[in-house]
């Protein structure tokens, strides 16, 4: 019982990890140690980027403009943990290296196809692509609501690169919201979903063939 109540806790870990540094940028970006400018140091700058700041295409993701815009992020981030909880049970390895992933693909994704771009900050591009890579594991588990979840998603992003996203959460986060990083977010699911997926299973495959 204790151990499978330790393996549905796993993935929560990381998510903990994840939140306190979130958090920790944050008070730190807005009372600075001293000489050390976490946004300055750690957001995601593309010009920066191009003189070989590379950590910035991860770090960025974890930054935020304010408290509305962090506290949204990461209510984000755990209702799609708690939405998809099933899948990342016992597999706290792969949950992070699933979130490394996202947050590396987000980066260069924006760095290669939007360089008009030039800041960005915050979780919600990688809540996108966890979102998508979400409701894909759905669809391969036989649940119809993950085409339901798949098609909600991209309705939204489509509106959004057409329409443009609320001004209202803009003006929330003191920002303009950068629809190009959901797009890039549900672009980072597909690809995470459509490789790794079936590697795993290739993987999981040959495990049992070798016992």
């Amino acid at each position: 019982m204790a151990r499978r109540s330790r393996n549905s806790a796993s993935a929560y870990y990381f998510a903990i990890l994840v939140s306190i540094t979130c958090c920790v940028f944050f008070v730190l970006s807005m009372n600075p140690l001293g000489t050390i400018d976490v946004d300055n140091l750690l957001s995601y700058r593309y010009d920066n980027i191009a003189q070989g700041e590379y950590w910035r295409i991860i770090t960025g993701n974890l930054l935020h403009t304010n408290l509305w815009h962090l506290l949204m992020n990461l209510a984000g981030f755990w209702v799609i943990l708690f939405l998809h909880e099933s899948h990342y049970k016992g597999h706290i390895s792969q949950f992070a290296s699933l979130f490394i992933s996202l947050c590396v693909l987000e980066g260069l994704g924006l760095y290669w196809f939007f360089p008009e771009l030039k800041g960005y900050v915050g979780l919600s591009g990688l809540l996108h692509g966890l979102f998508t890579f979400g409701a894909l594991l759905d669809i391969r588990k036989g649940y119809n609501s993950g085409y339901l979840l798949l098609l909600g998603v991209f309705a939204k992003v489509g509106y959004e690169m057409y329409f443009g996203a609320s001004e209202s959460v803009s003006a929330i986060i003191n920002a303009r919201v950068a629809t190009e990083s959901h797009f890039i977010g549900v672009l980072s699911g597909l690809f995470c979903g459509f490789i790794w997926l079936p590697l795993t299973r290739f993987f999981k495959h040959q495990k049992l063939q070798s016992q």
